[in-house]
């Protein structure tokens, strides 16, 4: 019997595609992005990465079983401590500091696709969570290993090291999630599972919106005068 992982993977086959052949991600390949995109999708990313970390801290609450628990809290430790090297390659070649793009509202895709994943964790389960958090780090898996395989890069290619974070990282967390979710839907109906295909299949099409909002360098369409402080 095929694993509930491999239905959702299939069925978001065309948006894995898309992404892949995305402008932004062929940038990447090309070393031929603009520093606005870069700084842009950093700027987005290091906000929605904040949110990703309190999401798993939602998911630990509604664990049962602490080995799950453990999963969780260390990819916690990796957000802080590890993913920042990819951020930091888009910074270098940007020519600014990680520091300077902290702190800055979320793009409306960004603030999608966090509302998204919230909404699943405040409402549903935790194989709910599981499967709105799964594809971002699927994606970001395949789009390494799809652009080692292409480019192959020397050491010289502006992105070498955030292809070789991303695509040497096998599909450790993937996998690891991939099991929880399947674990989780041996016992569930088809309505539930049902249910968690839609929040798979919403998120790796926002996952596509990411990288196209850092492409556009989407920002909300009205521009406003800088707030006062509330109270002042």
């Amino acid at each position: 019997m095929a694993r509930f992982t491999e239905e959702l993977r299939s069925a978001a086959d065309p948006i894995f595609q898309a992404i892949l052949d995305h402008p932004f991600v062929r940038g990447i390949a090309e070393g031929t992005l603009r520093k606005e995109q870069l700084m842009h999708y950093v700027k987005q990313d290091f906000e929605y990465l904040n949110a990703y970390i309190r999401i798993y801290g939602i998911a630990i609450s509604r664990c049962a079983d602490r080995s799950v628990m453990a999963l969780f809290n260390e990819q916690i430790s990796f957000i802080l401590n590890s993913e920042t090297h990819p951020h930091q390659n888009f910074c270098e070649v940007a020519g600014v500091t990680y520091e300077q793009l902290q702190g800055y509202p979320l793009a409306p895709s960004a603030d999608h696709y966090v509302r998204h994943m919230l909404n699943a964790a405040y409402e549903g389960a935790l194989e709910d969570i599981v499967a709105a958090m799964l594809p971002c780090p699927w994606t970001y898996v395949e789009i390494g290993r799809k652009l080692l395989e292409e480019i192959n890069p020397e050491p010289s290619h502006p992105f070498y090291d955030w292809m070789h974070f991303y695509g040497d990282r096998e599909f450790g967390i993937t996998e690891q999630l991939r099991h929880v979710l399947d674990d989780s839907a041996q016992t569930l109906t088809p309505a539930r599972k049902q249910r968690l295909m839609e929040h798979f299949l919403k998120s790796c099409q926002l996952e596509y919106m990411f990288w196209d909002m850092a492409y556009r360098l989407e920002d909300w369409p009205v521009d406003l005068p800088q707030a006062e402080e509330v109270g002042a």
